[in-house]
């Protein structure tokens, strides 16, 4: 992956991603979202800060404050310890979960779009053959194995961008 989360680097948290974990960890949220992701069905408001989305599909302030900008961060936030054992706890909790359909588990056919972005956007962050978690299975299992056009998108275009700039290919 791109980026190595390393505490003893001057900057150590250049994204930000503690953000994050002061979320999770207010109220206990990660463990209630956990909780009702294991229960078949999501019931309070927590959906931002545990299943990430890319910045600019949600208008909201929440969506803005936790939208990840693009690729490098969501590879930081799976080089997170704390952030990566917690995406990847609650996916596998997602992807055993007896709902047949997403919108059922999530609640909300808004929180299942979000739930399919933040998939799509964690794949393609996951380099091939150093899988944390198999995103992939979540959309086989409520998407039709496709990704989210509008995150397919938006990554597309910040890879043509990073090549025009010089970045290298995406």
């Amino acid at each position: 992956m791109g980026f190595a989360f390393n505490p003893h680097d001057p900057n150590p948290d250049p994204f930000n991603l503690e953000r994050f974990v002061t979320a999770q960890n207010k109220d206990n949220s990660y463990n209630a979202a956990l909780s009702e992701i294991r229960s078949g069905r999501k019931a309070t408001h927590w959906i931002w800060y545990i299943f990430p989305q890319l910045k600019g599909l949600s208008t909201s302030i929440r969506g803005q404050r936790y939208g990840i900008t693009g690729l490098a961060e969501a590879q930081a936030y799976l080089e997170h310890p704390v952030l990566r054992a917690r995406l990847v706890e609650i996916s596998r909790a997602v992807l055993q979960a007896n709902q047949k359909r997403a919108w059922a588990l999530m609640g909300s056919g808004i929180d299942e779009e979000k739930l399919w972005a933040c998939m799509t956007l964690f794949q393609r962050a996951d380099g091939p053959g150093e899988e944390v978690f198999k995103w992939s299975e979540v959309l086989k299992k409520y998407f039709k194995g496709e990704g989210h056009q509008t995150t397919e998108e938006m990554l597309f275009s910040e890879g043509a961008d990073e090549a025009e700039a010089g970045g290298g290919a995406y």
